[in-house]
C-alpha cells in the first residue's frame, strides 16, 4: 500500500511538473509571438520611411510630392469604449502628387487610388503607374486608409475591410477638392486594383455624384465566396477580435454586406472592370460573380476578360510590353470622362512617360 502511495505521489509530482512546464513554454510562446509581431510592425514602419524617399527619386523630377495627414471616421470598433479619444476621428496619411508642368491658373482632373491589400499599403510599386499619369496632366491622390501597413500595430488593428476604409478613401477625395486649387471637382476618377478596386467600386456606389468614372482592375468581388477559397488564415484576418470578430459562419449577412455583390444595383458610375483566368489571387470565378450581378441589375459598363496574361494578379500592372497596351486601353477609357490635357494616343507616349 506504501508503493501504491509513492508510486501515486510520484506520479501527481510528475504530473504537477509536467503541466507546469507545458503552462510555462506555452506563455514562452505566446509572448514570444507578442515579440514577433510588434518586431514585424516596426520592420513595416522603416520599410515605409524607405520607400517615401524612393517617391521622391522615382517621380520627384516630374511631380510635387506631399504626404498629407487628415481624418476620417472614428474607428469602427475599439476595444477599450471607455478610453479617451475613442469616438475621435481616425488620422491617416495620404499620398499627393501633383505634375511639375501644371498651369497653376487652370483645373485638372483627379484620380484617387486606394492600395490593395487586406492589409498593405502604396509603395513604389506604382511608380510607373504615377509617371505615366502625371503625364498626362492627372492630380493623384492615394489614401493609406485605415488597416494599412507601416503605420504601426495601433492603424494595422483599425482596419474596417469594405466599410469604413471606404469612407477615409472618400474622404481624401473631399479634402482634395477644398485644398487643391488645382483640382477639377467634376473631373475626378477611382481607379484601384484587386482590394483597391473594391474598395474604389463601393466608394462609387456610395457616393455617385461625386465621381465621374471607376477602374476595376481584378476586384474583390464577393467576400464569402473569396474566405471559402483562400481558407482559414485568410478568415483569421476577419474574424480577429478587432476587426469583425466572427467569421464567415458566424455572421455570413455581415460578410456580405461587405462585398461589391450586394451593392451592384447601386452602381450609377461608368464602369469598366479587367479580370484575369489564371489570377491565382482574386480568382475569375470571384469577379465573374459581380459582373454577372452587374448584368441582372441592368447596368451598362465594360468589362474584358484576359486569357492567361503573363503575371496573373498583375498583369496589366507589371512592366511587359503587354502589360503596357492593356493599361493603354485603362487610360483611353478614363480620357473618355475626364479629359486629361495631355492623353495618351500610342503606346510609345505611354512609354515615354513612364519609362524613358
Amino acid at each position: 500500500m506504501q508503493r501504491y502511495h509513492r508510486k501515486l505521489l510520484y506520479g501527481l509530482i510528475i504530473t504537477s511538473t509536467i503541466v507546469t512546464f507545458s503552462s510555462t513554454e506555452a506563455q514562452s510562446i505566446d509572448s514570444l509571438k507578442r515579440v514577433y509581431e510588434e518586431l514585424s510592425h516596426r520592420l513595416d514602419i522603416v520599410e515605409k520611411v524607405m520607400d517615401d524617399v524612393l517617391w521622391f527619386q522615382r517621380v520627384g523630377d516630374i511631380a510635387y510630392i506631399d504626404k498629407i495627414l487628415i481624418v476620417g471616421p472614428p474607428p469602427s470598433k475599439v476595444l477599450d469604449s471607455n478610453a479617451r479619444g475613442a469616438k475621435n476621428p481616425l488620422k491617416f496619411w495620404s499620398y499627393v502628387f501633383i505634375p511639375r508642368s501644371i498651369d497653376k491658373t487652370k483645373k485638372y482632373p483627379l484620380l484617387v487610388i486606394p492600395h490593395g491589400g487586406v492589409h498593405a499599403n502604396f509603395t513604389t510599386y506604382h511608380a510607373h503607374i504615377i509617371r505615366e499619369c502625371m503625364a498626362q496632366g492627372y492630380i493623384v491622390v492615394a489614401p493609406e486608409y485605415r488597416g494599412s501597413t507601416g503605420y504601426g500595430k495601433s492603424f494595422y488593428e483599425y482596419i474596417d475591410y469594405g466599410g469604413r476604409e471606404v469612407e477615409d478613401v472618400h474622404e481624401t477625395r473631399n479634402w482634395m477638392v477644398v485644398n487643391c486649387p488645382y483640382v477639377d471637382s467634376t473631373r475626378i476618377g477611382l481607379v484601384g486594383w484587386s482590394h483597391g478596386a473594391m474598395i474604389a467600386f463601393l466608394a462609387a456606389t456610395r457616393y455617385p455624384n461625386a465621381y465621374q468614372v471607376v477602374f476595376a482592375g481584378v476586384p474583390v468581388s464577393d467576400l464569402i465566396m473569396r474566405i471559402q477559397y483562400r481558407g482559414r488564415e485568410y478568415q483569421e484576418y476577419f474574424s480577429a477580435p478587432y476587426h469583425i470578430g466572427k467569421t464567415l459562419e458566424e455572421d455570413t449577412l455581415e460578410y456580405y454586406i461587405r462585398s461589391p455583390v450586394a451593392h451592384a444595383s447601386k452602381l450609377q458610375t461608368p464602369l469598366r472592370i479587367h479580370t484575369n483566368t489564371n489570377d491565382d489571387d482574386v480568382y475569375v470565378e470571384e469577379v465573374l460573380h459581380l459582373i454577372d450581378a452587374l448584368k441582372k441589375a441592368g447596368k451598362h459598363f465594360e468589362y474584358e476578360i484576359f486569357e492567361n496574361e503573363p503575371g496573373g494578379h498583375s498583369f496589366d500592372r507589371i512592366d511587359t510590353r503587354r502589360a503596357k497596351e492593356i493599361r493603354l486601353k485603362i487610360y483611353h477609357f478614363l480620357q473618355r470622362y475626364l479629359q486629361p490635357p495631355y492623353p495618351f494616343r500610342t503606346l510609345q507616349d505611354l512609354e515615354r512617360a513612364g519609362y524613358w
